[in-house]
This record gives C-alpha cells, sequence and structure tokens, in this order.
C-alpha cells in the first residue's frame, strides 16, 4: 500500500479528453474532477498548471493503458510522454500504474448510476482516472514514469 502525506492526482491520459482525479493516501480513496480536452493528446497546459497549483499533490500518477495481453501499445508510449511532460513541467514526482479495463469499469459504474450511454456527452473520464488512482494507492509499487516500458513489461518490445 502507498504511504504518502499530502493529496495525489491521477491522470487518464486521452487523445481528445483526460480524466482526472484527487485522492489521499492515507485513506486510499479518490474523487473524479471534471476532465480537460485535448487535441490529439496534447491538454492545455495552464488547465493542468492552475489545478497541480491549487491542489499541491505530493504525487501524480498517470494509468498506462496496455494491451490486454500486456504489449506497449502507442497509446502505453503516449500516456508515458504525457507523464514525463507532466512531472516536468509541474516538478512533482511521477508515478505510472497499468490501467487496464478501467474505461470500461468506468462506463459500468456510470450506467449502474443511471447515467447515460452516450459517453462523448456523458464523460467517465473522471471516473476512470478515481479508478487509476484507486489502484496505485492499492499498490506497493513506485513505477517512475522515466522508466521506460519495455524494461517493465517483456510483451511488445519493438
Amino acid at each position: 500500500m502507498i504511504t504518502l502525506s499530502g493529496p495525489v492526482i491521477g491522470f487518464d491520459f486521452g487523445t481528445t479528453r483526460i480524466g482526472i482525479a484527487a485522492g489521499q493516501a492515507i485513506t486510499g480513496t479518490a474523487s473524479p474532477l471534471p476532465p480537460i480536452s485535448a487535441r490529439d493528446g496534447i491538454p492545455d497546459w495552464q488547465v493542468i498548471e492552475t489545478l497541480i497549483a491549487e491542489w499541491q499533490p505530493a504525487a501524480i500518477v498517470v494509468g498506462i493503458p496496455l494491451n490486454m495481453d500486456g504489449s506497449i501499445s502507442d497509446m502505453s508510449r503516449r500516456a508515458r510522454k504525457f507523464a514525463n511532460r507532466l512531472k516536468e513541467r509541474c516538478q512533482r514526482p511521477c508515478y505510472l500504474i497499468d490501467e487496464r479495463l478501467t474505461t470500461r469499469e468506468a462506463k459500468q459504474i456510470s450506467l449502474s448510476r443511471g447515467g447515460s450511454s452516450n459517453f462523448k456527452e456523458n464523460s467517465v473520464d473522471g471516473i476512470a482516472a478515481q479508478l487509476i488512482l484507486e489502484s496505485w494507492f492499492e499498490s506497493d509499487q513506485l513505477i517512475s514514469s522515466e522508466t521506460r516500458l519495455e524494461d517493465l513489461y517483456g510483451i511488445g518490445r519493438n
């Protein structure tokens, strides 16, 4: 179990929207925040920097969307690149975690709460970020965003 003092911000990287959640390691819980728009995976960095200034997180967590067989995808690499840019811009420790199936689970959670199945309008990105962050709190691994994915995952090396 991860132990840090202070808030932690989690991100669910996407090319058109990026989900965000804030949580506390001490309770192991997180809450979704409104997602931010992205253009081909590039966010409005000012919005993120304002969020970081407001929350003053002890750490940042970014989900890595591996393929179902554990191999590295193009999106995995893009999410890691996003994590490293966050670390550089925000000057906070940034960690990675496998986030397979979080969007699927987030959709199920939203539907069970009576949400619309039009996920373009009914964003589940914040719920996915919440699941990523809570999964990281339960983990015992601190994988720095600078770690090469090929060094972490034996499948999918190019």
